[in-house]
């Protein structure tokens, strides 16, 4: 192939998919992940496998990995998508949707990151994109276990970066405040689900997922000895 393997998890749908499609149209052959792959398939998008990974799952994760690069090379990017937003109050919630929240949102990433990196560091070369959140920067109501796992996004790819950094390994971050998703409809509770859209019609709107994708293939196109270390993206009408 011309341009080298993008990896993509969490790919059928939302931000995801938008990083697919960019992805593709700028010509790079795709490992899309996602438990519906019936979803990822109906992209159709060409030089592209699919496959029904859950990112808990490391030796899944690992082995769709190789056998992308048996056909296309080694990955070039890893895009850690995958995410669960299940918010709520600590004294109400179920520990179990924490407990998710933290399987997917933190252990994934990094089962991710493990399947990667040690040939990123052999090879000299090679960009990882976490997709953290606006509240893996800030706090917000209802959202503190959420936040502790965005906030761990962050930070571990803060501290990746400076580790590998002398490999002229890039490790990046995406923040994105509210977007159009279906992340919002992981939340159990109605009360919650509604006053965080009444917050997005009070702000007239929130981004779209493309415009998280053209972030992330902007960031991934410059040379590669210029790290983007991290983007924040919000609305312009999103006060927090």
């Amino acid at each position: 192939m011309a341009k080298p393997l993008v990896v993509i998890t969490g790919a059928s749908s939302g931000i995801g998919a938008a990083m697919a499609r960019q992805f593709s149209q700028a010509g790079h052959p795709l490992l899309l992940l996602a438990r519906r792959v019936d979803r990822t398939e109906a992209l159709n998008l060409p030089d592209t496998l699919c496959r029904p990974v859950d990112v808990t799952d490391a030796q899944a994760f690992a082995e769709a990995i190789r056998e992308a690069e048996s056909v296309y090379g080694l990955a070039d990017l890893l895009v850690n998508n995958a995410g669960v937003m299940l918010l709520g109050q600590l004294d109400t919630q179920d520990a179990a949707e924490w407990k998710r929240m933290f399987d997917v949102n933190v252990l994934g990433l990094l089962n991710g990151i493990q399947a990667v990196l040690a040939d990123m560091i052999a090879s000299g070369r090679g960009s990882i994109l976490n997709i953290s959140s606006i509240a893996g920067k800030k706090s917000f109501p209802n959202h503190a276990a959420y936040v502790g796992s965005k906030f761990a996004v962050s930070s571990i790819t803060e501290n990746l970066r400076e580790e590998v950094a002398d490999s002229s390994v890039r490790v990046m971050a995406i923040h994105p405040g509210a977007v159009d998703t279906e992340l919002l409809g992981h939340t159990t509770r109605p009360d919650i689900i509604a006053g965080y859209e009444e917050w997005k019609t009070a702000m007239g709107g929130v981004l779209a997922a493309d415009d998280i994708a053209r972030a992330a293939l902007f960031m991934y196109q410059q040379p590669q000895n210029v790290n983007i270390r991290d983007i924040t993206i919000a609305a312009t009408r999103q006060p927090a």
